[in-house]
């Protein structure tokens, strides 16, 4: 079994800019490590994953190790596809994730897993001022056990469709779209739900997350990487639940506003059943 589906199911929400929304250093970086693909990629960061986690030094945070970019070729109008890369700022993205554990894990079991001087360490290595500027520009955004309803806004099922299987397995299904037309629908959601439903938790998440996408360049491109619990939920209609059930909600259509609910509901139940289970 593969390292990456023995580590727990996360799905992504990535930005990916054009090389020339990047300074000289990082060009250069992205020159030398043309070339490997996206599965190679995946797999080589689950296999570093698993041994930090593993390794008998109490320190699952990474060390000394240079900035990768993942490659997406997205199709052009001229049906041509070109090059966009991710950094995969890993170190930034360790201490978020070390942070969220504070809030979901007793202290006792934390400080197990990762213990305080491990969390000084690392915040040393990287430095306060490195630490924000990185925060500041972070290209993706993480869940474990599920995909936040927002996301769902912002990638639908009609845009370009990329499947990767091993075997029998759906090891995820990754959806991706200009980041002009994905910043166009999460203002329209903002601009309906803050009219029909300003009480939602959503609209706080989706205005955030308009926010986010407007820091990056005109020309980027925003991927949805379901990760293992594609395997769960593919296909999935969740995208179009929410849209409906925002347009009800538009409507003054309660019933066809819950129905979308719940529908989404039982979708995600049984991945929910499996993070409490775990």
């Amino acid at each position: 079994m593969s390292a990456r589906r023995r580590l727990p199911p996360t799905s992504y929400l990535r930005v990916f800019e054009p090389l020339r929304a990047y300074d000289d250093a990082a060009q250069l970086a992205i020159a030398a490590q043309r070339g490997i693909g996206r599965t190679e990629f995946e797999e080589r960061s689950a296999d570093e994953a698993l041994e930090r986690l593993t390794r008998g030094l109490p320190d699952p945070f990474p060390h000394e190790q240079a900035e990768r970019y993942r490659e997406l070729h997205y199709p052009g109008a001229d049906g041509l596809t070109a090059p966009y890369y991710c950094p995969d700022q890993l170190p930034t993205r360790s201490i978020l994730a070390a942070e969220q554990l504070d809030s979901s894990m007793r202290p006792a079991l934390l400080e197990l897993l990762v213990p305080e001087a491990a969390r000084e360490a690392n915040a040393a290595r990287i430095g306060q001022e490195a630490f924000a500027e990185a925060v500041a520009a972070l290209h993706t955004r993480t869940a474990t056990w599920g995909i936040p309803l927002g996301w769902f806004v912002l990638l639908t099922e009609e845009d370009h469709c990329e499947i990767e299987e091993d075997g029998t397995t759906l090891l995820t299904v990754r959806l991706s779209a200009p980041a002009v037309q994905v910043l166009e629908r999460a203002r329209f959601a903002v601009a309906s739900l803050a009219i029909h439903a300003p009480e939602l938790d959503i609209l706080d998440d989706l205005t955030s997350l308009g926010e986010w996408l407007g820091l990056f360049h005109e020309d980027a491109i925003v991927e949805l990487d379901y990760g293992p619990i594609a395997d769960r939920v593919w296909p999935d209609d969740s995208a179009q639940d929410l849209r409906l059930g925002i347009e009800s909600l538009a409507e003054q259509d309660m019933l066809g506003a819950a129905a979308a609910y719940r529908r989404l509901t039982s979708r995600w139940l049984k991945v929910r059943q499996l993070a409490r289970a775990n």
